[in-house]
């Protein structure tokens, strides 16, 4: 940490300037932060669903994506396009304020580019990005391929490509009905396989507290984990009973079983870049994903592979969509103010060249730009995803080849999250992140996902429709 704190010396500001800064974007750029959030999550919308016009606020709206009834899922997608022009102007301000801004601090911070100073928040080299983006790349044919096959599986026409409102669509299977206990259980067992230490987290986990998994009305949505005293964390979930709901938990638990690791460290040592932060919890979501797959066959195993994918897909495919726009739109800000409609048009192309023929491009949605608050800060807040997850599944390819010597130094790579960069983490297990072949190699297990969903949607039993 000392050394990276020393390297991040050469890109400060005078001490008067960084004060300055900082005050400054209290009115700023964060204040133009949180008016996108304003306005966004306060937009109410009128949806015609089957029974009847309503009015729901956007994000219940966004949350009719997952529906099983098709016809709510296109109403949803429907109302979205109807609904976020009414508020595109006061958003645009916002958005070009925020990345002028940006533009301005890297300037004059003697950053190269926006890249630059998010790679080195990240510790994450050049060489070790375009080896992932160029990886990444390659791949996109195969997950299109993929999204043919969900959308013949949905009635639609493969050679279409598959609507945006069918992108993270339930096949039309019956849903998993979990209990918690049986849910935690298949946590705890594909936590014990790996080894004792981590299975004995679920435990403790329970023993102690940790977890909020019970929806109630009023309480915040989604799931995360938060380091809370010690070696201890909290996690908020919100059960539902379904298989995604387990490789949730098992998410969330991997980060909790990452604090109890560096729990030893200094505070310096405790803070890790959001790239080398989804480690674990990749990692632990994986060997559920793969329990349940030993388990399940049939249309629960279609059923199982279409959540995987649906989220590898938002993960690789969307991420690279959005890094494309990013970088385009940091670009384009440098020379001046840029229209809604130009963003909305920058995004169309953006989407075009990520999904490709996988997507109907005539549903594409234009205007991601405005619903997603990840753009609204000074960095490119979106690669580390794809970093994340790609090497969580690189990490799991190593443990599949050498259990022994892999389980004997996990906790160690963990616990040097915050010290090490990328690349010195990789060659903890003598991988190469800076070689195009390891996130290949990591690649390589979805494609195997991707052809396991493809056998089984041409099975008899899966004419889902």
């Amino acid at each position: 940490p000392l050394t990276r704190l020393a390297a991040r010396a050469e890109h400060q500001m005078s001490e008067a300037e960084e004060h300055l800064a900082a005050e400054l974007a209290t009115t700023g750029s964060a204040a133009w932060g949180r008016l996108q959030n304003d306005v966004t999550s306060q937009l109410n919308v009128d949806v015609s669903l089957p029974e009847g016009t309503q009015q729901l606020s956007m994000p219940a709206v966004r949350g009719l994506a997952t529906d099983s009834d098709p016809a709510v899922r296109r109403a949803a997608y429907d109302a979205e396009m109807k609904a976020w022009p009414t508020v595109e102007v006061p958003v645009a301000a916002a958005m070009n304020a925020i990345k002028g801004e940006a533009n301005t601090l890297n300037r004059r911070r003697k950053w190269a580019s926006p890249l630059g100073a998010s790679l080195y928040a990240n510790s994450v080299s050049r060489a070790t990005f375009d080896a992932m983006q160029a990886a990444v790349v390659a791949s996109l044919p195969d997950l299109r391929r993929w999204m043919r096959t969900k959308a013949r599986l949905h009635g639609h026409d493969p050679a279409n490509g598959l609507p945006w409102w069918d992108l993270v669509a339930p096949l039309p299977v019956a849903p998993s009905d979990l209990s918690w206990t049986e849910g935690i259980d298949i946590v705890r067992n594909a936590f014990t396989e790996f080894s004792p230490g981590l299975g004995s987290l679920v435990d403790r986990a329970l023993d102690e507290q940790w977890i909020d998994a019970e929806p109630r009305p009023g309480k915040t949505g989604g799931a995360f984990c938060a380091r809370f005293v010690n070696d201890r964390s909290l996690v908020l979930l919100n059960w539902s009973g379904s298989a995604e709901s387990a490789q949730t938990t098992a998410h969330e638990l991997g980060h909790a079983y990452h604090n109890t690791t560096v729990a030893g460290r200094t505070a310096l040592q405790r803070r890790f870049p959001m790239a080398l932060a989804e480690t674990a919890s990749i990692f632990c979501e994986t060997l559920v994903v793969e329990e349940g797959l030993a388990r399940l066959a049939g249309p629960e195993r279609l059923a199982q592979l279409d959540v995987d994918l649906q989220g590898t897909n938002q993960v690789i495919v969307d991420i690279h969509s959005r890094f494309l726009f990013e970088t385009e739109l940091f670009k384009r800000r440098q020379q001046r103010t840029l229209s809604a409609s130009e963003m909305s048009e920058m995004m169309n192309e953006a989407q075009a060249v990520a999904y490709g023929d996988g997507l109907d491009q005539a549903t594409a949605h234009p205007y991601m730009w405005l619903l997603k608050p990840h753009y609204y800060g000074s960095h490119f807040y979106n690669w580390p995803y794809t970093y994340g997850l790609l090497f969580g599944l690189g990490l799991f390819a190593r443990y599949k080849d050498d259990p022994e010597r892999f389980r004997s130094g996990y906790d160690d790579l963990l616990s040097r999250a915050g010290m090490d960069t990328a690349e010195q983490l990789g060659e903890a297990f003598g991988l190469d992140v800076t070689d195009e072949a390891f996130w290949t190699a990591s690649l390589d297990i979805v494609r195997g996902r991707i052809a396991d969903y493809e056998a089984l949607a041409d099975a008899p039993a899966a004419d889902l429709k």
